[in-house]
């Protein structure tokens, strides 16, 4: 089973964000005849693009008062997807096999193939992605293995402290809208007063100046007229009040390269966890560990961990098996159980290496989905490296030559052209050796777009969290490639996606989330053009006449409070962004980034188990489908197509023929599907928990529930 089948059959049964979910196994499905299909929960087996094959044990009744039949069905279905609200739709299921343990009437089996065929494909079933995440069987994953995991530049301060990252040498341009020149390589506002040439960072609700681009920064008060004014311009078009903190405005630490800050709040503070040797630092907001036993810090950066002697550094990389054994220990429900999912061997780990693999599918509309590129003069070209492609270097987009054919991804959806300048219509077909681009490219993170079918009216396609950076590296997940991009500089200024900077942390629900070191709502950060500041389109905004990346946006300065998601307007969705596709059965368009009161009303009948008013047909169950609520979701199948019963002590039957058998042997796939069963219970009710709370920044928590997160990662 390759990786894309792993994680797309996670999101099979993730569907249904609420606990009640649970109760709607097993379904019974009534069919004309009169007889009574009861289908227990699917046990998905593979996942190919946005197919999924897996089985089921169902039992049969023909006429009331019967013996029921218990049996196995294989299927295969196409799924749809939609991370907004983690639901999967089957459709097109196609009834494989099936088989009755203990019965060898070849016409009985038949006849009920047949009902199963007829009455299955009705079902318009959803589910959730935690049912599937557990009960896949993961054999195969999209693994990386050419990231680069070079320790940044590492700083650890014990006062607080905002970390401003400037790519490359500052680079200042004027700008007329200023009336002044500003450093454009950079998502902070910095710019030079024309009346004292002194540089000045704009933090909200406190200004700094410097005598030097990249050092030296110092809290001012009362501001100079010219920088006055500005202020008081920028507050104009302030969108959110911004909260001052208390205190001191922190100190400023500038980088010109890849960086991250960690800090504690005065001395450091440490803190055991419970049956292990392991302290973490109980007066910091970031991951930070001492293990007793070698008296070495570990600390989690973009989901890699690094090791010193000194907080101070310098620092190593090591992977995530090879950390000491007591990681592994950290309880699930504790303060610091969040790590656990960069924790090789852990069920947090394997969680996310399960929902690594999922996509977020849709279908595009040919006649009006296009797009358009915009290059700093010429288009010009560079060949990537152990591939016959060829890289557009200088534009915001991700523009591929393959032969004499031009490809480029935006928003999830590969379109293709004759010219590098367009026109841009739908592709069917991803170039060439796009599965063969390195991660040293900036382009690796097209390989996560995928084009599954086509019609003349439309193409099927998804993406995986790769695109949205979120990598498998061996037993666990990581956020970004590791490597430095060089931008683009000219009269415009194109940035790459970047790894560190950001203090990047991983929520299973929401994917990975950035704690920046100004996330007290005083530094604020601009969103540019639909596209996150640190996901695709543009991983970062471009800077060019009239419009302004960075800290100061086209329509204004947005301050960010909380966590921030990478993932566009706290959604796993890019699809939201466009407006020539359909998701779901949902049409996408603009103003479609958030839910609707609609939507959030439908959410809220679904957890009900209500019928939304208004929904439309091919998303109503089929006539004569019911959860048979008087029932335990007990039953289970195994690949050979027998099929088991947990009993309430632990032990299992075995169904042969009409009757139950006590197993002499406990099954060993079947303990395991059970548990799986029980930690994706356990894992939708926390998602549930966390969708009633409106908010889905919290660390992974695991078996103790979800940490609501109330204040954002304070630096």
């Amino acid at each position: 089973m390759n990786s894309k089948k792993l994680i797309s059959l996670s999101l099979f049964l993730l569907a249904i964000v609420s606990k009640s979910a649970f109760a709607q196994w097993p379904k019974d499905i009534t069919a004309k005849s009169g007889a009574v299909i009861t289908i227990y929960q699917p046990q998905p087996e593979a996942m190919n693009g946005n197919k999924i094959e897996g089985r089921a044990a169902f039992s049969a009744v023909e006429k009331p008062n019967d013996e029921p039949v218990f049996g196995v069905f294989w299927y295969t279905a196409t799924m749809t997807t939609d991370r907004d609200t983690r639901t999967i739709t089957l459709e097109s299921i196609l009834i494989d096999d099936v088989k009755l343990p203990g019965i060898d009437d070849a016409q009985k089996i038949d006849k009920l193939k047949k009902l199963l065929e007829q009455e299955i494909p009705k079902w318009n079933l959803t589910s959730t992605v935690d049912e599937v995440a557990a009960t896949i069987e993961q054999e195969k994953a999209i693994v990386s293995t050419d990231l680069k995991n070079d320790p940044p530049a590492i700083y650890y301060t014990i006062e607080r402290s905002t970390l401003v990252l400037i790519d490359d040498e500052p680079k200042l341009q004027d700008d007329k809208e200023l009336k002044m020149k500003r450093v454009i390589n950079t998502a902070f506002l910095i710019v030079e007063n024309p009346d004292d040439k002194k540089y000045y960072l704009y933090g909200g609700s406190f200004w700094y100046v410097s005598s030097s681009l990249k050092e030296g920064y110092k809290p001012v008060s009362p501001l100079p007229k010219t920088i006055g004014a500005l202020d008081q311009e920028l507050k104009k078009k302030q969108t959110e009040k911004t909260q001052k903190p208390e205190g001191d405005p922190p100190a400023i630490i500038v980088s010109t390269t890849p960086a991250e800050l960690i800090q504690s709040y005065g001395t450091a503070d440490f803190a055991n966890i419970s049956n292990t040797m392991l302290l973490y630092v109980s007066n910091s907001d970031d991951d930070i560990f001492k293990n007793m036993n070698d008296q070495q810090y570990y600390v989690l950066l973009s989901g890699r961990w690094y090791k010193a002697r000194n907080l101070e550094g310098p620092w190593a990389y090591i992977e995530a098996d090879q950390l000491p054994e007591d990681f592994a220990k950290i309880p699930e429900g504790s303060e610091k159980d969040n790590v656990l999912v960069s924790v090789a061997g852990t069920e947090a780990s394997q969680d996310a290496i399960r929902d690594a693999q999922v996509p977020q599918t849709a279908k595009v509309d040919r006649k009006t989905a296009t797009t358009s590129v915009t290059y700093d003069g010429e288009p010009k070209f560079e060949k990537i490296e152990g591939t016959s492609l060829e890289l557009a270097m200088n534009t915001s987009s991700t523009v591929i030559k393959s032969g004499s054919k031009y490809y480029c991804v935006d928003k999830g959806v590969w379109f293709v052209a004759s010219s590098a300048k367009g026109p841009w219509k739908v592709s069917d077909e991803r170039p060439k050796d796009v599965d063969k681009i390195p991660a040293s490219s900036s382009a690796y993170n097209v390989k996560y777009v995928y084009i599954y079918d086509s019609t003349p009216e439309v193409v099927y396609v998804g993406y995986t969290p790769g695109y949205m950076g979120c990598y498998v590296y061996g037993p666990t997940v990581v956020y970004g490639t590791g490597y430095y991009y060089s931008p683009w500089y000219g009269p415009y200024y194109y940035p790459r996606p970047v790894t560190y900077g950001f203090s990047m942390h991983y929520n299973p629900w929401t994917g990975w989330s950035m704690g920046f070191g100004f996330s007290y709502g005083w530094f604020s950060m601009s969103f540019y053009g639909g596209g996150g500041y640190w996901g695709p389109p543009y991983h970062r905004p471009p800077y060019y006449p009239p419009y302004h990346g960075g800290m100061y946006g086209g329509r204004g300065p947005v301050y960010i409070h909380n966590d921030g998601d990478i993932n566009i307007d706290r959604s796993n969705n890019i699809y939201n962004k466009r407006n020539d596709v359909t998701t779901s059965d949902v049409k996408r368009g603009q103003g479609a980034g958030k839910p609707t009161a609609g939507t959030r009303d439908q959410n809220r009948q679904q957890q009900a188990g209500q019928q939304p008013a208004g929904q439309r047909p091919s998303q109503q169950p089929s006539a004569g489908q019911q959860p048979a609520s008087n029932r335990k979701n007990d039953v289970y199948a195994d690949k050979n197509g027998n099929v088991y019963q947990r009993k309430d002590d632990g032990n299992w039957n075995q169904r042969s023929g009409n009757q139950w058998q006590q197993t002499q042997q406990q099954p060993s796939n079947m303990n395991r599907d059970y548990q799986n069963r029980q930690r994706s219970a356990q894992q939708n009710s926390n998602f549930n928990s966390m969708n009633r709370g409106g908010n889905m920044g919290g660390n992974y928590r695991g078996g103790g529930g979800a940490r609501m997160g109330g204040g954002g990662r304070r630096r």
